[in-house]
């Protein structure tokens, strides 16, 4: 054998692991960021889950949940009613509407059966609603109080969820920055920053 045949196979070879090790590193990448996709996909199903459970909490107490204790109760042993609104328009003599609005309740439904039912989330546990999806048992940031806005000084109730440990890079930047949340500490708002 002589030395340019060597040198072929061995550059062959070494060409096949550069080529190997190229393709396993972009494989690797792209499987990583499946796998967080999967895992923040399943962190906004939480936080959406968490926010109806705020607002139906809000529109029977007048004031958001302020600890998961409070929270997991009324989803448990809580109702909501159902009311049925109907308006009635009468017009009047000199060509303006008056409009009566009623509300009727109807009756009321548990929490439980009517916002987190199997058909609708198949897998809910409510033990574990506040755990963080692929955290390893760390739970949600939880926030809920009464602020004062405006130059009136209007109360307004407000809260926010977070996740306290993103698995994606990105929103680990800056002490969680961008870290995936419903709701806002500061303003009257139950909107997801992933939306």
């Amino acid at each position: 054998m002589n030395l340019t045949r060597i040198l072929s196979i061995v550059f062959l070879l070494a060409a096949l692991a550069v080529g190997y090790l190229l393709y396993k590193g972009i494989d690797d990448a792209m499987q990583e960021e499946k796998r967080i996709a999967r895992i923040e996909a399943r962190v906004i199903e939480k936080l959406q889950m968490l926010r109806e459970a705020q607002m139906a909490y809000i529109a029977e107490n007048k004031e958001y949940a302020g600890s998961w204790q409070e929270l997991k109760d009324f989803i448990k042993n809580g109702q909501i009613h159902i009311v049925q609104k109907t308006e009635e328009t009468k017009l009047l003599d000199y060509g303006e509407e008056e409009i009566t609005i009623s509300y009727d309740t109807l009756g009321a439904v548990n929490v439980q059966d009517s916002l987190f039912n199997e058909r609708k989330y198949p897998d809910f546990n409510l033990q574990t609603l506040n755990v963080v999806p692929g955290s390893g048992g760390k739970t949600f940031e939880f926030f809920a109080d009464k602020i004062e806005r405006g130059s009136n000084n209007m109360v307004i109730d407000v809260f926010e969820i977070r996740d306290p440990a993103p698995v994606n890079p990105e929103r680990r930047a800056n002490n969680n920055e961008k870290a995936l949340k419903v709701g806002s500490r500061t303003d009257a708002s139950t909107s997801g920053n992933w939306e």
